[in-house]
């Protein structure tokens, strides 16, 4: 999804080109085709599914999974496991790797062609010629919801004047309580190059802080602790403390509990027994890492544990992010395709790579490829077989299963919008700009051939170990 190409694959394909027309009415009461307002619930799919509380992976068996992504997937690093030291030409190759120079013309926000002068500007802030031969590994925390950002910049740039929703510098963002390896800061100083689990790219130096490794890693591991299993929860607001005070936190976020803590001693100017005390990383003034108590309301949706994993319940997980706005590299404070599926997962204690490249191919997960020799009947036989939960990729965008209706397929996506022949058998296209509800069949390429032909992989996170079945 990041990438240049990456986004190019989505306009051909998910059919972001102005050529089809927008979509006039067609599809029904909800102005999209095959949708009723029956099927924008979780309870109308789950009450269809086959064993909807029947557990697909157990807690040992995700754990396994896991760990087979840390050893398998090679877009996953083990942060836990670098060296003491990083050399010189790695931290290079890590930044060189995000930070290439634009070779197309981008468009600032004021519609101007990206002068070579930026350009420029913008590689020198790079700063490689600061990097070190050697340096210490040295570790940080995430402590606000941040962007990574190809450069070191808060500058939006776009491919066209007329589509100023995708900002090509937007990567991804980081969670609180994320470990870091700080490998580089900008020229200025006022950014850090940061290696995460599952990616590397720019951050404002201020979301950031440094700290011990040991006391970095012992808090992501804490117990007890809560999960977030709501879309999102936040932290109470409280001036005694302003670095926790109405903290945003994601689905799937996993938070230290303090539960010793006592009842009558207020948590930054509040009484507690409203609410859950748990404690959050904060960056002191010099940048080092702190930690404080805070409190997440008990009107927040958390759990004391990860979810089980059921088709009902990722139908219910998916459900609580329908129609929220569509956020390439999880801008506007939301999230896209992949984002989406990852934070589904997470809530259930199941890892996934950032991007829909590495999801769609990784070792790790229950496979089913598919190539050119498998032809359209065949493809729509499989995916007629598909079951709720079930994770579908076409290059650059993935799509999760939530049911069948008249023995169609039915998925939950956040995509920019869909293409389809209308009634008079022209190509047009719905703006759905969210978290989706559609079918899978009627789904066009900008040419008019079928979505589903371009499908290379399902991913069926539901069977520990081995590739996945093509039977339902």
């Amino acid at each position: 999804m990041r990438r240049y190409w990456i986004f190019l694959w989505l306009v051909l394909i998910a059919g972001c080109a102005s050529a089809p027309r927008e979509q006039t009415g067609v599809g029904g009461p909800l102005g999209v085709i095959g949708v009723e307002p029956t099927h924008l619930t979780a309870e109308y799919w789950a009450r269809r599914a086959p064993r909807a509380n029947a557990v697909l992976l157990d807690t040992s068996a995700i754990a396994q999974q896991n760990e087979r992504l840390k050893q398998t997937d090679k877009s996953v690093r083990n942060l836990e496991q670098l060296p003491t030291s990083l050399a010189a030409a790695d931290v290079r190759a890590w930044i060189e790797a995000m930070s290439s120079r634009p070779t197309r013309t981008l468009y600032d926000e004021q519609g101007r062609a990206v002068s070579a002068q930026q350009l420029d500007d913008w590689m020198a802030s790079l700063n490689l010629d600061g990097i070190a031969s050697s340096q210490a590994t040295r570790y940080g925390m995430v402590v606000r919801r941040a962007d990574l950002r190809t450069f070191p910049t808060r500058a939006r740039v776009f491919s066209s004047t007329d589509d100023t929703d995708i900002d090509r510098f937007q990567e991804n963002a980081l969670f609180p309580g994320t470990p870091v390896v700080i490998a580089h800061a900008s020229r200025d100083g006022e950014w850090l190059f940061v290696v995460g689990a599952l990616y590397a790219a720019w951050i404002e130096k201020n979301a950031v802080a440094e700290g011990d490794r040991n006391r970095v890693f012992v808090y992501t591991h804490k117990s007890p602790y809560v999960v977030v299993t709501g879309a999102k929860a936040h932290t109470v607001y409280t001036p005694e403390r302003p670095e926790v005070s109405g903290l945003q936190l994601e689905m799937g976020a996993r938070v230290p509990l303090l539960p010793d803590w006592p009842i009558e001693s207020p948590v930054n100017g509040q009484h507690p027994y409203t609410a859950h005390v748990i404690e959050l990383p904060y960056r002191a003034a010099d940048g080092s890492l702190q930690f404080s108590p805070a409190l997440l309301p008990k009107s927040q949706e958390v759990d004391n544990d990860y979810l089980p994993l059921t088709r009902a319940n990722i139908l219910r997980q998916g459900f609580k992010f329908l129609g929220e706005r569509y956020g390439w590299g999880h801008s506007y404070d939301a999230r896209d395709c992949s984002g989406f599926v990852s934070e589904v997962y997470r809530s259930f204690g199941v890892q996934l790579p950032r991007n829909t490249r590495d999801q769609g191919v990784s070792p790790a997960l229950n496979r089913i490829e598919l190539t050119d020799a498998d032809g359209h009947e065949a493809r729509v036989q499989l995916l007629r077989e598909a079951q709720v939960g079930d994770l579908i990729y076409i290059p650059g965008h993935v799509m999760m299963v939530i049911g069948h209706e008249n023995g169609e397929p039915y998925i939950i996506h956040d995509t920019t919008g869909i293409s389809f022949r209308g009634r008079g058998g022209d190509i047009e296209r719905a703006r759905l700009n969210g978290v989706s509800v559609t079918p899978l069949l009627p789904l066009l390429l900008s040419d008019g051939r079928p979505m589903i032909d371009r499908v290379y992989s399902i991913q069926r996170i539901r069977i520990a170990g081995g590739p996945a079945s093509r039977a339902p």
